[in-house]
Formats: structure tokens, sequence, C-alpha cells
């Protein structure tokens, strides 16, 4: 076993909060591997940046829609290379806007399937690979819209609502066996799922901090939850959104 480097596996990590959270774990000294499903390019720029700054780290390719890919190649990645898996993050997901008389039953379905049985394939697989170990460290990425519902968003808020429900759940399953699971909730944050929301200024005037979010504020919460200083926490979802709901 390479003791040196434990894994942490991000998915959704060839943009935005996802290539956040990879950089900021290789530098906290994990070999990161970098998952996307689409965006080689963004994976791969995300990889580039992590091994210029001397980190550790890999590209992965599946569909967290489909649980056979996931696992087989997980599995495959895990067969090859001598790494016990430390974390996992939860970042990938979708969002499909549109009012709820409007919204196609495309548009729900396939945000619920990405956002929450995707999130469950991973969930489900890394749990058997922590279990052998005792321990690691899962983290959830949800949403404001989950913790206060948004207009326009049906799809999106309950899907990530699901995901802190789904979180609460698996870390009551996996205490016992020195398991964490935590969610990170962001609020507005500076990435490309924000570039056309109307009225964005004025939305800021409402944030007590009178700014939107940067990535890395976001991945330093994940660090932390992931690192020693938060060995007596579990099953809470920490908010990171300027004040804009205080929980």
């Amino acid at each position: 076993m390479n003791e040196n480097k434990l894994l942490a596996l991000v998915t959704g990590a060839s943009s935005g909060i996802g290539s956040s959270i990879a950089k900021r774990l290789a530098a906290d000294n994990y070999h990161v591997l970098v998952h996307y499903n689409k965006n080689v390019d963004g994976a791969n720029r995300t990889l580039a940046s992590i091994v210029e700054s001397g980190g550790s780290a890999a590209v992965i390719q599946f569909d967290i829609n489909n649980s056979k890919d996931i696992d087989s190649r997980l599995d495959l990645y895990f067969e090859e290379n001598d790494y016990q898996l430390s974390v996992l993050v939860n970042n990938a997901g979708r969002k499909d806007d549109a009012l709820c008389g409007i919204m196609s039953d495309n548009a729900f379905n396939s945000t619920l399937s990405t956002n929450v049985s995707g999130t469950f394939y991973l969930l489900r697989w890394a749990t058997k690979k922590m279990i052998r170990h005792r321990a690691g460290s899962i983290v959830n990425i949800s949403s404001l819209s989950g913790q206060t519902g948004n207009a326009g968003q049906i799809n999106y808020a309950a899907s990530k609502a699901a995901i802190i429900a789904m979180t609460k759940t698996l870390a009551t399953e996996l205490g016992k066996r020195n398991i964490r699971v935590n969610a990170v909730a962001p609020g507005l944050i500076e990435t490309e799922m924000i570039e056309n929301i109307p009225f964005i200024e004025e939305i800021k005037k409402q944030i007590p901090l009178k700014r939107i979010g940067k990535p890395s504020e976001v991945s330093g919460v994940v660090s932390f939850l992931c690192s020693n200083d938060a060995t007596y926490i579990t099953g809470h979802t920490i908010s990171v959104n300027g004040g804009l709901f205080p929980s």
C-alpha cells in the first residue's frame, strides 16, 4: 500500500468548484482522481495545474448515470494502482431550469437521475471501499437551492435537498466504521453556472457579505472536512453562501 498518497476522488472536476476542490486536495497531499464525463479538455487542464504545482493526480472518465460504468472503471483503476480510497467528493451534477408548469419530463427526470441516482451509485461504491479500512471522509456538494428552494428549480432543489438527506442517513450508517459523511451547500459562486442568472447585481445586494463567493471558498471548507481537524464532524451540512441563508 502506498501509505504516502491516500486517494481522493472528485467527481465533476473538469471546471468550476470541482476543479478547485481537486486542486486543493492535491495541495493537501492526496493523490487526486480527476473525474469527468464529457469535458476532457477541462479535466486535463485541472490535471496539468495539479502537476505543475507539484501534486499527484490522474484523470478518469465515467458516466455517473451508469452504475456499471462507475464500478468497472473505478475497480479497474484500483486494481492497477496501489492506493487507498480516503476521500470521495460528490460534486458532479446538472441543472435544467424551468418553471414547474412548463418543465418537461426529461428536464425533471434527468436532473434527478444525475444528481440523486448518480450520487447514490458513487456512495455505494465508496462505502464498500472505505469499510475495508474503517476510515474515510465523504463530502457531498449540495446547494443553497436544496435548503431554501428556488423558483424555476423544482428539479434541482429537490435533488440537492435529497443529497442532504442522503448525507445524514449515510453518516448514521457509517459512523461506527469511522467513516464521516458531510455536505457543503454553496450559494452563488463565481462559476459558469451563474453566468446567465438575471439581475445578479440586485441579488448581490441581498447577500450580507455583498459579493459572490469564490470556488476556493468552497474548496477550503471541503479541505477542512477531509482533514484531521474535522474528525468529530459528521452528518452536517455547511453553508457557504455569504450569509444569504444563515443555518
